[in-house]
């Protein structure tokens, strides 16, 4: 109620960018002030519950529900964030050298469809800076992911190098990492996704990965792969079978959409990503069609219009492990952690399910 009474009327009177700015910088603030963290977490946060935490990679997470990469573009308020409600973070995407991203204005809000447009452009400060930032976090309640990409500037055929390049300054301070070759905003980014461009970048990768366990020692560290929704059922398959034996730990679906179908707003014809309520059908269908090809043995996220506890069911049940979140964080405010929690408890008690797991893949 406060968030939708009165901070989401501010918010929704100024410009996306400055208001998405003012959360972040509000939220990296909080780990600052005595006693702020405790507060938030006693407002928003989600206890742990057996039936939904999950154990996947080697980590742990204390329940389902992530923040998509995107919101702390920099790693800067993971304090913050954890204590919301969130079973896991991700932070960027990054990419090795700082960049200024897309001309502005470049993030839009379309209301009637609940829906966001961004071309934000991979806007960061770069992988040596966010280092800086996750190395202040000393404990975390949360695994955080590390999404990373390629400067805009960097042509394809060097894209191996900027992946390498963001594991090697990030490798000791992320969980897990995500790959992100699926962004509309920057150039020729989704070509990546495709035949022997894929097959040589998650080579790459997953060769750095290794490199740099073998220095930093401890567990092996998981890497994920995002995806765009935009694939037809061939291409789908191709990167799907590219993916799994690659030897990656498992995949993202989705990113964000260039689909514009069934929107209202006047802001729907917008260049950009569109995320939001407009993409759970789509993003939901390519969650299925990736469980189904895998045969559920290789982990999926599914993200892409969760607004409530149903929304999250349905992935979980079209086949993803969790899910991740995050326009609807920004339409409905932080409580909505709590509702999904407690709604996907509910879920499970109706269907005889005793732990969320068991709902996987059962659409």
């Amino acid at each position: 109620m406060l968030y939708t009474n009165v901070a989401k009327p501010v918010l929704f009177r100024m410009d996306p960018e400055k208001a998405h700015h003012l959360i972040v910088n509000g939220m990296r603030r909080t780990a600052g002030w005595p006693g702020m963290l405790p507060l938030l977490e006693s407002m928003y946060g989600v206890k742990e519950t057996p039936e939904l935490s999950m154990d996947l990679w080697g980590l742990h997470f204390p329940n389902v529900i992530g923040l998509a990469a995107g919101l702390d573009k920099n790693g800067e308020a993971v304090p913050g964030f954890s204590s919301i409600g969130f079973g896991f973070a991700e932070v960027g995407t990054i990419t090795p050298v700082a960049q200024a991203g897309n001309e502005k204005p470049r993030l839009f809000r379309l209301p009637e469809d609940e829906g966001l447009i961004n071309r934000m452009g991979f806007n960061n400060v770069g992988a040596e800076t966010m280092a800086l930032h996750l190395q202040k976090v000393s404990k975390r309640s949360i695994p955080i992911a590390v999404n990373i990409g390629k400067n805009k500037n960097t042509p394809n055929e060097e894209a191996e190098s900027d992946y390498r390049k963001c594991i090697r300054a990030l490798y000791r301070h992320g969980d897990f990492f995500v790959v992100n070759i699926s962004s509309p905003n920057t150039p020729d980014l989704r070509s990546l996704q495709h035949g022997q461009e894929l097959k040589s970048l998650l080579a790459a990768v997953t060769d750095e990965m290794l490199i740099q366990h073998a220095t930093a020692g401890g567990k092996v560290k998981p890497v994920l792969v995002k995806i765009a929704p935009d694939l037809n059922d061939h291409e789908l398959e191709m990167i799907t079978d590219t993916i799994s034996k690659s030897g990656v730990s498992g995949i993202i679906a989705t990113n964000t959409t260039l689909d514009r179908e069934g929107l209202k707003h006047r802001h729907a014809k917008e260049a950009g990503g569109l995320s939001g309520r407009p993409l759970f059908e789509k993003s939901t269908a390519m969650v299925k069609k990736i469980y189904k090809q895998t045969g559920g043995k290789l982990p999926i996220i599914g993200s892409g219009g969760i607004f409530n506890a149903q929304d999250a069911y349905d992935k979980i049940k079209a086949g993803a492990s969790m899910i991740e979140i995050y326009t609807a964080l920004i339409y409905k405010g932080p409580g909505i952690n709590r509702e999904i929690h407690a709604g996907l408890r509910e879920l499970l008690r109706r269907d005889g399910f005793k732990h969320i797991s068991e709902a996987v893949g059962t659409e």
